[in-house]
């Protein structure tokens, strides 16, 4: 880490983590009515932490062959969705990055034995740029982007977390981007995009209510085993027939480490269970 790095990093408290929903596409930054509940808590998290002096931002959009890290100074944007108004092609975060960050967190993943790589081109894709959009809308926060590793292991991801989570007494918060529940032929079926769902998906309170025991109601060692084991969880598959936005969560929980986690936002959301956590804070 450089000295102009922990000087800039120079905080007195230690930051949280957080895992949030990040709601379908860029519906949420177009204002969707079936996304007004979680958009009010997105633009309520500014509010609820002490100003962060760089933001690493997990998205659930990206998957690699070991953990990337992007490393540009001026990341562009990345609409990695399609069939959206013009205008969904036209929004601009323009946060800077933070080469010296990325540098850091490149170093924590390989003192733990983690692969990991630099990657100077990758733009803010909407798992990124959506949520704080609404969450950090002046773009003044540094941020720094990094994808998942694509064996979704979540025992390596919650190491993943492990390793980083010096730096969240350097001044980071660190930023899971996913969602608790993605079953998208679910979505679809209760009208996806086109308002609040009259038909609630059983199996997705149920994996809801185990979820949220898992997180709030062990810490460290044990909460890491449940999250490790969640396929086995009561609807799990139901919810997740692929768990990468799921994945996140396994990041901010193992940086939490002893640190509990409560839960920040839950709701029905198009007729699905959904919520959001923090860790620590």
């Amino acid at each position: 880490m450089s000295l102009a790095m922990a000087q800039q990093c120079n905080t007195s408290g230690r930051m949280p983590t957080i895992f949030l929903p990040h709601g379908g596409g860029p519906m949420p930054i177009l204002g969707a009515p079936s996304h007004k509940t979680l958009i009010n808590y997105l633009k309520g998290i500014s509010k609820s932490v002490s100003k962060p002096m760089a933001i690493l931002a997990v998205t659930a959009h990206w998957e690699a062959d070991r953990i990337m890290v992007s490393t540009a100074e001026k990341p562009t944007m990345l609409y990695d969705y399609y069939g959206f108004p013009p205008e969904a092609y036209e929004f601009q975060y323009r946060a800077p990055g933070s080469p010296a960050l990325a540098e850091r967190a490149l170093g924590l993943l390989a003192a733990a034995g983690i692969p990991a790589a630099a990657d100077a081109s990758r733009g803010f894709d909407h798992g990124t740029f959506v949520p704080l959009m609404l969450a950090f809308p002046d773009a003044t926060i540094p941020v720094v982007q990094m994808s998942l590793h694509k064996s979704m292991d979540p025992r390596l991801h919650l190491s993943v977390g492990a390793a980083l989570a010096p730096l969240r007494d350097e001044g980071v918060l660190i930023v899971s981007s996913g969602m608790s529940f993605h079953n998208m032929g679910v979505f679809q079926s209760n009208g996806f995009g086109m308002g609040a769902s009259s038909r609630n998906y059983k199996p997705s309170e149920d994996f809801d209510s185990w979820l949220q025991q898992a997180v709030t109601g062990s810490v460290g060692a044990r909460r890491s085993e449940l999250l490790a084991a969640w396929s086995k969880a009561p609807g799990a598959r139901e919810c997740h027939p692929r768990e990468e936005h799921l994945i996140p969560l396994m990041v901010a929980a193992g940086a939490a480490g002893a640190d509990a986690g409560r839960t920040d936002y839950s709701d029905w959301f198009i007729g699905t269970k959904v919520s959001g956590f923090m860790f620590g804070g």
